[in-house]
Order: structure tokens, then C-alpha cells, then sequence
């Protein structure tokens, strides 16, 4: 358990996310990322130099990534910093978060950034040589969706993995599919008033189309309206499935900000004093080959040990569901309400950039808290490899 980590009221953002192929589909992922933090610390009258090291969380290359963490740090104005580049899959979030709350709680850092980033867009096709090969025939990737499609350990596609569990615990289509109406229902409370909720936190982001013509994305780009009508129609990706494509998020391209601290410096940077945010655990997971579905709920098991706590003292429970599968799991073994997880949004519907996907959806269940009046929060989620990683905070 924590005693000593903090992250500032209002000192993290989100960009919204965009459907790959879309708008930010050409964007360099890492150099978007931190020139957009870079505006945000001017927007804040933060100095860069409060920060004492950075962790960059991004999964998918782009160019010069060889470079990563302190070139990102330089880009955003704290070319003072060292850093390290972090890449879990769907954990990449809470891995950097983790491992800076692991510098804070033993004072190896007093302020530590976070920036998570990834373009599923257009990844990276690589060529590895071969030169043993038959007339050195090169061996070749690409980079997202050959991963996407086949762990090379448990031989199967992530949407395998889901089928495998849905199988084993009974799941229905029709109840994917009512699961995944009832996330996208949830997604249009965070658009109420003129999009209120997620106005908390998303911080737009400006982008050069070419020389010309730039535009503002200022709402998340690329949404699926879900109803049940429309989602019976959709048939399942696999033969005896139960999951349409209405039923999986998509891949997205984005990014997310937040800052690590210690009791004093996350006052100091907060917007609101009276307010504190302390991260008190971390939990991880792995579960038996190709049961990815099922890694939130050891994980979360763990968080909540770790922070002394049980489920039903979670005031907010926020989830990454890339499959409806995940959320109707952990409701049967955690014994909760399907409409007591992911207010306001999840993955299943926002769609999934990787590296920021976690990290956007923490900052929506400390948005969700501050407006419950404070209290304990949970996310929990799964993350390739059939592994799983959960955080629990609390809010005052």
C-alpha cells in the first residue's frame, strides 16, 4: 500500500480519442503527445521544471521512438529530465502510474510525469533479416495487426480469448449485446449540457491536416450509436460467437497526461486545495493461456488486499472492456450491478488507443468521485498476454 502519492485535482488531462484511420491518423503519435502537454503546462502556468523524471507509456513504434522518454521531455519544455519508456499493452497506464508511485512513496522523485500515448493508425510494417532463410528471404510484421490476430504463446486472437470465457461462463449474444448498449447509454451521460462531464478533462488538441488547413478535435471521434435493435442485426465476428463487432471497442489513436506527486507538490499544482486524490494500490495479474477476459478480477482482487478494502467499499469502478465479455465476467465474481461499473464512459465505447486507454478512463473515475463527493475508486483491466493490472484511489 501507497502512503505517499498523490496526483493534483485538474493535474492530468485527456485528449478525446479518434477512430484510427481518422483524423489523427498521420499525426506522430509521441511528438502530438508532447507538444500537447507542452500547451497544456501553458494553459496550467505550469513550469516543466517541477518534474523530476518522466515516464512515457506508448506500445505502438513510430519513428525515432529509439529516443522516446527524454526526447518526449524535451519536446514539452523539461529537457531537464531523464525518463524511461514504458510499454504493457492495454496496462500501459497503470504501469507508468505504478512505477511512479513506487519513486514518490520512496522519494526517489518528488514529481514524476506521465504521459501515455499511441496511433494504431497506420502502424509499422518491419522487415527483420533473415539471412538463413531460403535465398535470405526476409521475415516480416505488421506491427499491429499481426499481433492483434495471434499471441505467439497461445496461438489465438484477442477476440478469441473472449470467446473462450463467454463459452466457459454461459454468455449469450443477446447478452453481450445488452452489455454493450448499456456502456453506450452510459458514454451519452458524459455528453449531457453540451458535454459536460468530459469537458472535466479533455484538453483539445490542434491538428495540422497539411499546409493549410488545420482543425481542433475537440470530441471523441468515431462513436458507434449502439441500440439492441441495431446490435442483433450484427452477426458474430466468429462462427458460435457472441461478440458482434458492436459488442469490441476499435482501435483509436490519442493521448493522456497525468501528474505523480508528493502530498505537497500535488497541492501546490491543484486546482482546487480542498481536494486530494491519493493512489493507494496497484494490483497485477496472469491468468491460464488464452482466458484474457477473466485478468481483471485477480487483478482487482489484489488492488483491493493490497489497499486494505473491499468491492463494496468502491464508491466509482471503472473497467477497460475491449470485449462485453470482461465487464459481465467480473460482475458475476464480484457479485456487482453491471450499471454500478463505468459511468460515463469505457473503452467498450470510446474506442482503444493502448497506451492512453487506461490512463484516460482513471482520470474519468476521479472526475466521477469529486462529483460523488469523494470516496474509493477502482479500475481494473485486461491487457494482452492474458494478463491484467488495477489501481484503487482515494478522494477527499
Amino acid at each position: 500500500m501507497f502512503t505517499k502519492v498523490y496526483i493534483p485535482y485538474k493535474g492530468y488531462y485527456s485528449t478525446p480519442f479518434s477512430k484510427w484511420q481518422m483524423t489523427l491518423q498521420n499525426q506522430h503519435s509521441i511528438q502530438l503527445a508532447a507538444e500537447t502537454a507542452k500547451k497544456w503546462f501553458a494553459s496550467k502556468n505550469i513550469n516543466p521544471k517541477s518534474f523530476d523524471y518522466l515516464y512515457l507509456g506508448f506500445t505502438i513504434h513510430q519513428k525515432q521512438a529509439f529516443y522516446g522518454a527524454p526526447w518526449a521531455a524535451a519536446l514539452m519544455g523539461a529537457e531537464h529530465i531523464p525518463g524511461c519508456n514504458v510499454s504493457q499493452a492495454c496496462s500501459t497506464s497503470t504501469t507508468c502510474l505504478y512505477y511512479s508511485s513506487i519513486g514518490v512513496d520512496n522519494g526517489y522523485m518528488n514529481c514524476a510525469a506521465n504521459l501515455m500515448t499511441d496511433r494504431c493508425s497506420n502502424g509499422p510494417h518491419i522487415i527483420w533479416p533473415n539471412p538463413l532463410g531460403p535465398g535470405g528471404e526476409v521475415i516480416h510484421e505488421n506491427w499491429l495487426m499481426d499481433n492483434f490476430n495471434y499471441d505467439p504463446f497461445a496461438k489465438n486472437a484477442m477476440i478469441q480469448t473472449a470467446e473462450k470465457v463467454a463459452k466457459e461462463i454461459g454468455t449469450t449474444k443477446e447478452e453481450c449485446d445488452d452489455m454493450a448498449v448499456l456502456r453506450y447509454n452510459q458514454y451519452l451521460d458524459a455528453l449531457k449540457n453540451e458535454n459536460e462531464f468530459q469537458k472535466r478533462y479533455f484538453f483539445p488538441i490542434e491538428v495540422k491536416i497539411n499546409k493549410k488547413k488545420s482543425v481542433l478535435l475537440e470530441k471523441d471521434e468515431g462513436i458507434m450509436p449502439s441500440t439492441k435493435e441495431s446490435l442483433a442485426a450484427l452477426g458474430p465476428v466468429l462462427p458460435n460467437g457472441v461478440h458482434s463487432f458492436g459488442a469490441q471497442t476499435h482501435p483509436a489513436d490519442g493521448n493522456c497526461f497525468i501528474i505523480v506527486a508528493g502530498k505537497d507538490k500535488a497541492k501546490e499544482l491543484s486546482d482546487d486545495k480542498n481536494i486530494t486524490i491519493q493512489i493507494l494500490s496497484y494490483g497485477y495479474s496472469k491468468v491460464e493461456t488464452g482466458a484474457m477476459a477473466k485478468a481483471p478480477v485477480p487483478a482487482a482482487r489484489m488492488a483491493l488486499e493490497k489497499a486494505n478494502l473491499k468491492i463494496t467499499d468502491m464508491k466509482a469502478i471503472k473497467s477497460h472492456n475491449p470485449f462485453a465479455v470482461n465487464d459481465i465476467y467480473f460482475a458475476k465474481e464480484f457479485g456487482v450491478k453491471w450499471e454500478d461499473m463505468n459511468n460515463y464512459g469505457s473503452s467498450l465505447v470510446f474506442g482503444h488507443p493502448q497506451g492512453p486507454t487506461a490512463g484516460r478512463t482513471i482520470i474519468e473515475m476521479i472526475e466521477e468521485l469529486v462529483i460523488k463527493g469523494g470516496g474509493y475508486g477502482l479500475f481494473t483491466g485486461c491487457a494482452a498476454g492474458d494478463t491484467g493490472a488495477a489501481m484503487v484511489l482515494k478522494v477527499n
